[in-house]
């Protein structure tokens, strides 16, 4: 079994290296009308070059998977705002895909949590849309939308379920179908579990990210040995490695808040269920420290009996 590691967002080893800059909307319109788009064009140039500077340090580090920013481009979905982010920059974002293709790196994105599509209300779907319309146009601009993948939750209970998921399976609806195929869902740690989200994929045909962490802190009753073969069978006409997300908690009275590196022993009975299923998948590192977590991760998994480094963030076990 081979696993490779990845980080998200920012390799925090970096001096000012943020890809997630911002320019608020009071703070945009502050600004005289001449000066807003320069504005947002400054900070979008920062974030991509920024990005780049994330991307050749994973080359050198031999970091093949990463999860983009999603702030890259600052008020890029804004109702008032909505513009043009890719045509100034299209050498810039052609730029970063190259990179991305040439080093074969395996690169998502992870919209945040109100992106969604559980919930009665049409504006938030509309919005959910508009968020992964916003992320595929940046892949489409790096021209890798058709090697990469959006992550994000099913979204919330309101109290019922059963009916929030027939909410789901209806407002999916309204994503474009191209779109629809570049779309993962992952288990949460407090709604969905890893059964429900799965049985969402399935129905769907969406990949199934699993993330161990969320699972722990919101258990269901099936075994892992029973879930692992199914959710990585989600990810059988993709071509790719099921990706997994790896954390661990805080403490035990913060147990699902993520902790700054990854604690080897919270993810050992993981490792052992995992070897059992003899499939090569990635990981990505959903720790405060980031880069530093992935590389001292890899450190001590590398320690493990009848485990072997074979570059700076790939092992097999």
């Amino acid at each position: 079994m081979i696993i490779r590691f990845g980080y998200v967002s920012t390799a925090i080893t970096l001096w000012d290296a943020s890809p997630s800059k911002t320019v608020t909307f009071k703070r945009y319109s502050q600004l005289a009308e001449e000066e807003r788009l320069a504005k947002l064009q400054a900070v979008t140039l920062t974030n991509i070059t920024n990005t780049k500077r994330m991307l050749y340090y994973n080359v050198a580090h031999e970091i093949e998977l990463y999860r983009l920013s999603s702030s890259i481009v600052p008020l890029a979905t804004h109702p008032e705002v909505q513009w043009d982010f890719v045509t100034p920059f299209h050498n810039e974002w052609q730029e970063l895909g190259q990179i991305i293709k040439n080093n074969k790196m395996r690169v998502s994105f992870h919209p945040n949590q109100f992106t969604l599509f559980t919930s009665p209300k049409i504006e938030i779907t509309n919005n959910s849309v508009r968020d992964l319309e916003y992320h595929y146009k940046m892949l489409e601009a790096m021209r890798i939308e058709d090697d990469s993948y959006m992550n994000i939750h099913v979204g919330g209970a309101y109290g019922d379920k059963v009916s929030s998921l027939a909410r789901f399976h209806d407002n999916i609806k309204q994503v474009p179908p191209h779109i629809k195929t570049r779309m993962t869902l992952e288990n949460d740690d407090k709604t969905y579990t890893a059964s429900e989200t799965l049985a969402v994929c399935e129905r769907e045909h969406i990949p199934c990210v699993f993330d161990y962490h969320h699972h722990m802190a919101n258990l269901c009753e099936e075994p892992l040995n029973e879930l692992l073969p199914r959710i990585f069978q989600t990810w059988q006409h993709t071509g790719l490695n099921p990706k997994i997300h790896i954390s661990s908690p805080k403490s035990e009275k913060e147990f699902r808040s993520h902790s700054d590196f990854v604690d080897l022993d919270f993810i050992q009975p993981f490792l052992s269920e995992l070897k059992k299923c003899h499939v090569d998948v990635d990981f990505m590192i959903e720790a405060k420290s980031k880069d530093q977590a992935l590389l001292r991760l890899v450190e001590d998994i590398s320690k493990i009996r009848g485990t072997k480094r074979i570059s700076g963030a790939i092992v097999t076990m």
